[in-house]
């Protein structure tokens, strides 16, 4: 009996000898076929990390020192006071595309990581991310902004997810952690993820939940604990570029940061950057040629495009100058538009005022605004505005609301304030506004351009053209202050205006430094009128109707 038994233990022990064999075997064959598989596309990846093309003119031409972002001196000096002290702030770049609002974003870190009282070390991490394309999973498995957590019950969780454990995963805000994030067109984030956002910048670490966790479990890891009880350190600043204007970014967001505003670029400015491109890639450009990549390109990076094709063009046909036809050739072939610049009026005229706006991200422009006043009998007059969309939608958290046009109600304290403070019956004329050129017109800021406009049309007085103006009317005639001064006042300059009217309450020390145009602080409408109106004018140059009828400014133009 007893050999028997040692016969089976013996044959146990050869079938269990030779499993162990099979399957060291095996392993040792799968660990050969991966090695081997490792190693053929190691030697791929080799092979394609030594193949590289020459740096494009784009990457060639990106700003390496502050002195190379050209026109934003205003808004690099705000940049380097938000970031490059002993007390770093969030920020919120505000600005067209293509004026260089990521170049000098990542220029400030470099900047700071030189400054003894600065908080940001030399090992910072610049993080970057497009708002556009940051997409989130509603189960919490997939967040790149945030972070999120692996529960054990997804496919590769690890060995960690067989024994049930949890896995905290690091996002964008963790990786930047005592650096910078910069977030491209931050007012395209989703609200939800806007909403975690807000929050990490609150606490400056992030708090994970699963409910896999549990801190009674002993074989929980200590690091795993120490996230879910402590959270991921996200203690950095971030930085938000946007095309959009402030008041379509999260009122939350805003108040956490410092609003920096880069401006549109000129044609002299957008000149020096395809200046500098074509240095860049050695060749040479016809005076006449700079001049024409200023008018048709509209940013650095339109500017840079023409650069290299016109500039491929020229090597092409084994020229080192890029002449005045490859640039044309290239803007009628990519269908390029020339940069619109409202100028004023070459003569006074009646009804006719150069008002002053602001649009999309810190772009100021002229708006013009007409106004004519026809005397009537035996009826009321009839007020028509033309060229303003009359009623607006506004959406919120309980749905929407409509209401009436901010510029329309502009156009109706006018005729009251008119009425009140000079005496004038508007109900004895038909009077018709318009505000040509399908500007969208936002906020009362319009308000003493169209007081003048329906006051000079009443009166047949003509009106300055070389003032341009922007403030609210009270009822009382009293100017208020309004937004984007600083837009306004550029977009004037550039359009011709040497007189610039602003209210009293917006005046800023800086702008008696402004060359170009007089900047002139008033606070009633009286003064307004005093400035712009030509009552005492009698010249060839000034435009007026014989008849008191119609003083339609449409008919006006010259």
């Amino acid at each position: 009996m007893t050999n028997i038994l040692l016969v089976i233990e013996i044959f146990f022990m050869v079938i269990a000898a030779m499993y162990f064999f099979n399957a060291l075997k095996s392993q040792q064959s799968t660990k050969i076929v991966i090695d081997k598989e490792s190693t053929k596309e190691m030697d791929n990846l080799q092979k394609l990390r030594k193949i590289s093309l020459t740096i494009p003119l784009t990457e060639k031409s990106r700003p390496g020192k502050f002195e190379e972002i050209i026109g934003q001196e205003k808004g690099l000096k705000a940049l380097r006071a938000a970031l490059c002290g002993p007390n770093p702030q969030n920020v919120i770049i505000y600005g067209p595309p293509g004026v260089g609002k990521t170049a000098a974003a990542r220029l400030v870190l470099r900047d700071a990581k030189n400054k003894v009282y600065s908080p940001f070390k030399q090992d910072a991490k610049f993080i970057e991310i497009d708002a556009t394309t940051v997409r989130f999973d509603d189960r919490g498995i997939a967040d790149p902004l945030i972070g999120s957590v692996h529960d054990p019950i997804y496919q590769g969780a690890g060995s960690l997810g067989v024994a049930g454990i949890p896995q905290p995963k690091p996002g964008a805000v963790t990786k930047a952690h005592g650096g910078i994030l910069f977030i491209d067109e931050i007012g395209e984030l989703h609200p939800i993820e806007m909403n975690k956002l807000l929050k990490v910048l609150e606490d400056r670490k992030v708090f994970f939940d699963s409910s896999y966790y549990n801190s009674s479990d002993n074989n929980m890891p200590r690091y795993i604990k120490e996230i879910f009880e402590k959270g991921l350190p996200a203690d950095f600043r971030l930085i938000g570029a946007t095309t959009r204007s402030p008041e379509e970014i999260c009122p939350a967001l805003r108040s956490r940061c410092v609003e920096i505003f880069f401006k549109s670029l000129l044609p002299e400015e957008i000149e020096e950057i395809a200046r500098n491109a074509v240095f860049k890639v050695g060749t040479e450009i016809e005076k006449n040629a700079l001049s024409l990549i200023g008018k048709y390109a509209s940013n650095g990076r339109d500017a840079i495009n023409l650069v290299q094709l016109a500039g491929g063009i020229a090597i092409n046909e084994d020229r080192n100058e890029i002449s005045l036809e490859d640039v044309e050739w290239v803007i009628e072939n990519g269908q390029y538009s020339p940069a619109q610049e409202k100028k004023i009026n070459k003569k006074p005229q009646i009804g006719y005022v150069n008002g002053l706006a602001v649009y999309g991200a810190n772009m100021g422009t002229i708006m013009e605004i007409e106004a004519s006043a026809k005397r009537v009998n035996l009826r009321k007059g009839i007020l028509k505005v033309t060229g303003i969309v009359e009623e607006e939608e506004i959406k919120n958290s309980t749905g929407k609301i409509f209401r009436k046009s901010n510029a329309k109600c502009s156009v109706e304290n006018v005729i009251t304030m008119l009425e009140k403070n000079f005496s004038i019956n508007c109900d004895e004329y038909d009077i018709h506004i318009n505000f040509p050129g399908g500007v969208p017109v936002d906020g009362p800021s319009a308000g003493i351009s169209i007081a003048t406009a329906v006051y000079s049309a009443i009166k047949e007085i003509p009106i300055n053209n070389r003032v341009a103006m922007t403030g609210e009317i009270s009822l009382y005639g009293k100017v208020k202050p309004i937004g984007g001064v600083n837009a306004k006042i550029n977009s004037a300059i550039k359009a011709g205006a040497n007189k610039i009217i602003i209210p009293k309450e917006n005046w800023q020390a800086s702008f008696e430094k402004i060359s170009g145009a007089e900047i002139l602080p008033i606070d009633n409408i009286d003064e307004v009128f005093n400035i712009a109106l030509l009552e005492n004018e009698k010249s060839k140059n000034i435009v007026i109707k014989s008849k008191v009828d119609i003083l339609a400014a449409q008919n006006l133009k010259l």
